[in-house]
């Protein structure tokens, strides 16, 4: 059989097959007929560039530009996101909050709140300037740190996940993961004045809180313990799951910190590559004994 024939003739069964697949997986096919995870991306960015008017549009825009530019944005974001938000509501209305189903409303919502993200997000680049001594400039900050994309997209979905908005956040979060290495979940709490240094492999999961003025380095994990099972034998969700860090807390390289109820008093510095699953008082160092290196000569004197 040739490609022509095998088009007309064996195509029609393995797509069949596949679209058979996603009805087996239960994939509600009315959520996948109102919006697609690209629509939710751009929503994303066109909320990151309203919030930071300037910084992603395609070609430079003078100063006397931002507030028409913004306010256009707006007016596209209010009516294309509140036609999602409707339909994400609408499918998974058993699960929502009662008295959380007007979509107008949340839209509202989330659009007022933008002020205040940008607000706190302000704490967050001087955080970062402050806290890094290879920072020359807020504009390289705002224009260049994966650190500040993970963490603006993730006071975005945080909001949104507040007005009980289901599948939206995460799927926003997820995105920052993809393109940053960062893994925020949208459900953790987080202070103002956050910095994430580098970045690369941070790990933090739905039920941390991390208070104000916190720093983290690359790789490291504010995970959870275990997961404790029902009677079927499948992780119990909405528990707390995973670490508090108190206001200043310093954590280094490869650390991980284990466990809903293990918190970091404020004002401790965590050590590279510990592993933590219990709680330390404030003003704690915790840090592993250096290791004793040997050094040869390669050359066997």
């Amino acid at each position: 059989m040739n490609l022509s024939d095998w088009l007309c003739e064996g195509a029609p069964n393995v797509t069949s097959a596949l679209v058979k697949m996603n009805e087996d997986l239960h994939v509600d096919s009315k959520f996948l007929s109102f919006t697609t995870r690209a629509q939710i991306i751009d929503i994303l960015k066109s909320l990151r560039a309203l919030i930071l008017p300037g910084i992603y549009e395609r070609t430079p825009l003078g100063h006397m530009m931002l507030d028409t530019v913004a306010q256009s944005k707006i007016k596209h974001i209010a009516i294309d996101f509140c036609e999602i938000i409707e339909g994400v509501l609408d499918q998974d209305c058993a699960e929502t909050p009662e008295g959380q189903y007007d979509a107008d409303q949340i839209t509202i919502g989330i659009l007022e709140g933008m002020p205040k993200v940008r607000e706190i997000l302000q704490t967050d680049i001087i955080a970062a300037y402050e806290g890094d001594p290879a920072a020359k400039s807020l504009e390289e900050i705002i224009m260049s740190y994966p650190s500040l994309e993970a963490i603006s997209v993730y006071r975005i979905a945080h909001l949104i996940s507040g007005f009980g908005v289901p599948i939206i956040p995460r799927i926003m979060a997820e995105y920052a993961h993809k393109v940053t290495g960062i893994d925020i979940h949208p459900g953790a709490t987080i202070g103002k004045s956050f910095f994430i240094d580098h970045g690369t492999g941070v790990v933090i999961g739905e039920t941390c809180t991390i208070g104000e003025g916190v720093k983290l380095y690359q790789g490291v994990t504010l995970g959870a313990k275990s997961f404790p099972l029902d009677e079927q034998g499948n992780p119990i969700k909405g528990i707390k799951r995973h670490p508090n860090l108190e206001d200043n807390v310093v954590v280094y390289a490869g650390a991980t910190i284990l466990g809903g109820k293990t918190t970091i008093g404020h004002d401790s510095m965590i050590g590279g590559n510990v592993w933590l699953t219990k709680s330390v008082p404030p003003h704690s160092a915790v840090f592993n004994i250096q290791p004793a290196p040997t050094i040869r000569n390669m050359n066997g004197d």
